[in-house]
């Protein structure tokens, strides 16, 4: 996480990490994805990888 993404964050967040193991292809993809979408959306690194976990929870209707 990047200062500014810090700096956006609000005091009352109170945000966990999830600490995930894939292979290198699966890694390098996340983030280049994650990278075209800050610079396609200009949102945060926080916010999207929020929408991805969520996405997933929503999917396995966990």
């Amino acid at each position: 996480m990047t200062n500014s993404d810090q700096s956006t964050l609000t005091t009352d967040q109170a945000l966990k990490e999830i600490k995930l193991l894939v292979p290198d292809h699966l890694y390098r993809a996340f983030h280049r994805c994650v990278w075209i979408l800050v610079n396609q959306t200009g949102r945060s690194q926080i916010e999207i990888m929020e929408e991805v976990i969520h996405d997933f929870l929503i999917k396995h209707e966990c």
